[in-house]
């Protein structure tokens, strides 16, 4: 897709946490640079692998400004904002704004149940005219955890009351016959649809789709990055198999703490490990799993990591 704001490769960023489950910044910075270097186009930061909703209201705040005063730069990312109320989506959605942000990512209001689709346009509507534009909004389909679908009436119905306001969708629910129902429909006008899994970058390319926001891209964005350049041929195909077996390497255990497990053994830094609660770190033996699973899966060693700096 021409113009997409976030075409390409983006990492659901892990949320680097010090001893304390304070928000580290700096160690978080360290990741997102690298990041950027090695296949990622942006970074989708604070989302559910980045545990935003394990997070005060004024950590997440914290944590994009930090980023930014580490030098990630502010255009390069595109923060999750959504919260179950309204008052607190339209103010980190500001605050990104202020930051410099281009896009952010919005859950619906995910604590009331099967809300009608009058009722989540209604509550779009209140972000979209409390926050007065100048950031454009990207829906965040994720009903396995947020339990709200968006339908590709709503999201007719919201693109035609405010052109040009909302920019796309992150499609984690799974189900590409809905991606492709959501390009089919809307990317001819030019309404970015990204993929939640790694699994689907290609395909989703090829069918006119913006590109993916994907957990896994945290250790595998240098082979996202030969698929988003290459597109079709042996070496796209080749890399594309990675993505696919690192995905399912990094869901064989509880995705955050194993995608936390795989980077601290990459770099050799034990603070990627902390976790904030209800979320646990992995067992030993869930450790050393996964990270058996994810070398069997052709990702190392990881581009630009001397193996010095890898965990043995």
């Amino acid at each position: 897709m021409q113009d997409a704001l976030f075409g390409g490769v983006n990492a659901a960023v892990l949320t680097a946490l010090a001893p304390d489950l304070s928000p580290d910044p700096a160690l978080m910075a360290t990741h997102a640079a690298w990041l950027l270097a090695h296949g990622c186009n942006g970074l989708g930061v604070l989302g559910t692998t980045g545990e935003a909703n394990s997070l005060g209201l004024q950590e997440r705040k914290q944590v994009l400004e930090g980023l930014v005063a580490h030098g990630i730069p502010a255009a390069a990312m595109m923060p999750g904002t959504g919260t179950a109320n309204l008052t607190d989506t339209v103010e980190l959605t500001l605050h990104a704004r202020a930051q410099g942000c281009r896009g952010v990512l919005v859950l619906p209001p995910f604590y009331y149940k099967s809300p009608s689709d009058d009722g989540l346009f209604a509550y779009f509507s209140e972000v979209l005219q409390r926050t007065g534009g100048g950031i454009a909004l990207y829906l965040y389909n994720f009903p396995q955890q947020s339990a709200v679908p968006f339908s590709l009436a709503l999201i007719e119905r919201l693109l035609k009351a405010y052109p040009g306001a909302i920019r796309g969708v992150k499609d984690s629910s799974g189900d590409y016959a809905n991606m492709k129902a959501m390009i089919d429909a809307f990317a001819g006008d030019g309404f970015e649809v990204y993929s939640g899994s790694d699994e689907y970058l290609q395909r989703i390319l090829a069918e006119g789709g913006a590109g993916c926001i994907t957990a896994a891209s945290n250790g595998n964005s240098h082979w996202g990055g030969i698929v988003y350049a290459k597109r079709t041929g042996p070496e796209a195909d080749a890399a594309q198999a990675v993505l696919t077996a690192t995905r399912r390497a990094a869901t064989s255990v509880p995705l955050i703490p194993g995608l936390r497990e795989i980077i601290a053994r990459s770099t050799g830094q034990e603070g990627w490990r902390t976790i904030r609660p209800p979320h646990l770190p992995l067992t030993r033996e869930q450790g050393d799993a996964v990270w058996a699973a994810w070398q069997a899966a052709g990702a190392l060693p990881l581009p630009g990591l001397t193996p010095a700096r890898r965990a043995a």
